[in-house]
């Protein structure tokens, strides 16, 4: 890592409207509510009338979960998500509890470190897909695309390159893995079979608004939204909720728009300079994972910065 990288990396710091810690939060502890879920990256506390979620600095790839934290990516993945809800809430409900900022500022008065890396949220059933939406041509889409010529059961136009834009966002549903178990692409019908139609028919179309609304805001900004996914919930009426993280580089794929050429993968805002490295080890990809190096850690921190800084900072602060 050059003089140069480090400055650039400690800059992007600096201009954060929030701090990040020097040590990564591995596992959140020392909280008096009870544990409800410990998921890739969230710890979940029953609050009584509501839950605690709140985001460490576990960073997984290839859904292993790494034995290092990246300090402070609980954080930013927070302060991401928080910033898109206030955008999707004019599209559909979310999961955030109507005096969110109120409350989470009160519960930080005795324990700071939530500050930035929690929301608190209704509790609602979480529904048992997720729902990806893609506008470019990558990732499992492309290896589908490679095998049959189809982005999963989607006919598309022959001769596409890797990483073309589609001509369409489409929505291509997944099951929900538990952690250490890949998610699995199921087709619409299969989808709307485990859910039902009418709920299944509502979460496709706001999945397509939503990705259209982050799409054209992220262009303002020079990058590109190749694909995303959500997750929905209900509550005991079934009104629909969108819950959990929205539009993070770790449930999103995003590129630069100035480095674009469809023709192979893209630099991105993600982990995906984690997995690069990994991809360099004899390492089988399930646990334990290997140790990272201090400079995979930082390099990754630095993506997810730059994510903030580039996508959220113009318009949130």
């Amino acid at each position: 890592m050059s003089s140069t990288d480090t400055k650039e990396q400690k800059s992007g710091r600096e201009s954060l409207p929030f701090p990040l810690p020097e040590v990564g939060i591995v596992q959140v502890e020392n909280l008096p509510f009870p544990l409800v879920a410990r998921g890739k990256v969230r710890d979940i506390f029953d609050l009584g009338d509501s839950l605690l979620m709140v985001a460490s600095d576990r960073v997984s790839a290839f859904d292993v979960v790494m034995g290092e934290g990246v300090p402070g990516k609980g954080a930013l993945l927070t302060q991401i998500s928080l910033a898109w809800f206030t955008k999707a809430a004019a599209i559909t409900p979310h999961h955030l509890v109507e005096n969110h900022t109120e409350r989470l500022a009160k519960l930080a008065e005795t324990y700071p470190f939530l500050a930035h890396r929690s929301m608190i949220v209704k509790k609602l059933t979480p529904l048992k897909i997720e729902a990806v939406v893609r506008g470019y041509l990558s990732g499992s889409g492309w290896k589908s695309y490679k095998a049959t010529g189809k982005l999963f059961e989607y006919d598309l136009p022959e001769g596409m390159l890797e990483s073309a834009k589609l001509p369409r966002p489409y929505f291509t549903p997944s099951t929900k893995a538990d952690v250490g178990i890949h998610d699995e692409a199921i087709s619409c019908a299969d989808a709307s079979a485990l859910i039902g139609k009418d709920l299944f028919d509502k979460i496709q179309d706001l999945s397509i608004q939503l990705y259209e609304m982050a799409a054209e805001s992220a262009s303002n900004y020079g990058v590109l939204l190749a694909d995303t996914k959500f997750e929905f919930g209900v509550d005991a009426d079934g009104k629909l909720y969108l819950i959990d993280e929205i539009l993070t580089p770790d449930s999103s794929r995003y590129w630069p728009a100035a480095d674009y050429s469809p023709g192979g993968a893209q630099n991105s805002f993600d982990k995906q300079f984690l997995r690069n490295y990994l991809e360099t080890l004899d390492w089988g990809k399930t646990s334990p994972a290997p140790p990272l190096p201090a400079n995979v850690l930082e390099g990754t921190l630095v993506r997810y910065i730059e994510a903030y800084n580039t996508l959220i900072a113009p318009w949130s602060n």
